[in-house]
């Protein structure tokens, strides 16, 4: 486990928890007392918690500690990438965003775009999300229609998933949609942590005529707990230039585009 996956991981912990110990935390992610005193006093720092002595507690933003940490890594390659995704983006579309850092900052690109905010009397675009925080942002945008999908909200990711949310997609068609993902395998396909997500956001991929997946460079390769869609699903695939060049074109020969940001 490198520093990074262990500080979500410390951040996950605190907020399903409330409180944490330095010396309990240590063995259950078997690092030394004082690698996990680092930790609690860097996230500490940034606000993400508050420590205590002997270990931490969660803060008054707790409910949003994991988009919080997330956001500020890889924030300019996710810029990038969020920019390039919304240019694909024409009048009249009906597209789908998933939850996720990469996926809020197309929604904001979305958002800010003049084409979409010339206050006519009909949506410039629909947005269907089962992402409460990107419905939350885009709802004050008057030409932008906002439709959330329903189910039952996961504290750490703010996606909507389950039975009503795949009901309610099951009803509809997409243009497209970008897709964020935990990992993205050439081989694999692309995959979510949890197993909830992955379910809701299969069901999107499905009802979309364009598959986007916007990923950084540090996710793909690798894969993880539950399969959103295998790799000859995904139409296009949206990273930065830090993307390993044999990675890229392991996805270029299994005939997914690729477009570096």
């Amino acid at each position: 486990m490198n520093r990074h996956e262990r500080l979500s991981t410390l951040l996950d912990m605190v907020g399903q928890r409330d409180k944490i110990d330095v010396e309990k935390s240590a063995e259950e992610l078997a690092v030394s007392p004082a690698t996990i005193r680092r930790d609690l006093d860097h996230l500490a720092g940034r606000q993400l918690l508050t420590r205590t002595r002997g270990g931490a507690v969660a803060s008054n933003v707790a409910y949003d500690l994991p988009l919080r940490h997330k956001a500020a890594r890889s924030a300019p390659e996710k810029q990038r990438i969020s920019a390039a995704a919304a240019r694909m983006v024409e009048r009249g579309m009906v597209i789908g965003l998933n939850g996720g850092t990469t996926s809020t900052e197309v929604g904001r690109a979305l958002g800010t775009r003049a084409e979409f905010n010339d206050h006519s009397t009909r949506p410039a675009l629909t947005v269907v999300t089962n992402a409460l925080n990107i419905a939350h942002e885009l709802a004050v945008r008057p030409t932008i229609k906002i439709v959330v999908t329903g189910g039952v909200a996961r504290q750490h990711s703010f996606e909507l998933t389950g039975p009503l949310a795949n009901l309610f997609l099951d009803q509809i068609t997409l243009d497209l949609v970008f897709l964020g993902v935990d990992a993205f395998d050439p081989v694999r396909g692309a995959y979510a942590h949890h197993e909830g997500e992955a379910s809701t956001n299969n069901l999107m991929a499905a009802q979309a005529r364009q598959v986007v997946v916007i990923a950084d460079g540090g996710k793909l390769g690798g894969h993880a707990f539950a399969q959103i869609c295998a790799t000859a699903e995904v139409d296009l695939l949206i990273t930065d230039a830090g993307a390993d060049a044999k990675k890229v074109k392991a996805f270029e020969d299994e005939g997914v585009r690729v477009l570096i940001a």
